[in-house]
């Protein structure tokens, strides 16, 4: 990770995500190609589903303010943009993250069980936009981040205090917003609950939680973005 270059962190009050009808022209392109990636992709992970998801393009930071055009696909076309290397570069997966910080400075993070398409990595909760995050025309980020934290740790909304602004990452193929949540809890008293709440599901989304106290516990299964704001929070 020292090698390489430093990613910018733009501080955020304000998200300006559109919902656009646009035909992605490479999913349409490769039609034929996605849907076989697809096919193996299932025979692999069973439980793999073809819902429809949000995407990004055209991002824009001018102040405190991010301004970007969402678009509707398929899963499908969004795992095979993102298996093939991101052949088309003027799309981005944007997405929310809450970064969800204990009474005693512990950051906690999910580790993506083995029946997901991100299995081992390691990061907050978070996922890509989809239909049921769009509000009034626009993609509603922080309602993302909330359904999100409920879905994979049961935690809720009355439950930790929110920052107002976000940590915007932007890295090409990814468009990381990253909100701060506060929780008077100790990290260990959190990840015993947490552990708790995924013991009682059927097919958690997580399969362990970590603890990040200091840079000495970032590990490679970190994306660099999560990795990059973890660096800044504890340098501050």
């Amino acid at each position: 990770m020292s090698s390489a270059k430093p990613l910018v962190i733009h501080r955020i009050s304000a998200l300006d995500l559109a919902v656009e009808t646009w035909p992605w022209p490479f999913a349409e392109a490769r039609r034929a190609e996605i849907d076989v990636h697809f096919a193996g992709k299932q025979r692999q992970k069973p439980a793999t589903w073809n819902g429809r998801v949000l995407l990004g393009r055209n991002p824009v930071f001018s102040g405190n303010r991010l301004s970007a055009g969402y678009f509707e696909t398929d899963f499908a076309s969004f795992l095979a943009w993102r298996d093939w290397g991101f052949p088309d570069p003027g799309v981005f997966n944007g997405f929310g993250m809450g970064a969800l910080r204990c009474a005693d400075g512990a950051f906690v993070l999910g580790e993506m069980a083995g029946h997901t398409s991100n299995a081992g990595r390691i990061y907050f909760p978070s996922g890509t936009p989809d239909l049921n995050d769009i509000r009034d025309g626009a993609v509603d980020i922080p309602g993302s981040v909330t359904r999100e934290l409920e879905e994979e740790t049961g935690l809720l909304p009355g439950e930790y205090e929110t920052d107002p602004h976000w940590h915007c990452i932007y890295t090409g193929p990814a468009l990381a917003m990253i909100r701060l949540l506060h929780i008077g809890l100790p990290g260990e008293a959190v990840r015993d609950r947490i552990e708790r709440n995924l013991a009682a599901q059927d097919q958690p989304e997580l399969c362990a939680i970590h603890l990040v106290r200091s840079t000495r516990d970032l590990t490679g299964a970190m994306p660099r973005f999560v990795a990059a704001f973890l660096e800044a929070q504890f340098a501050a």
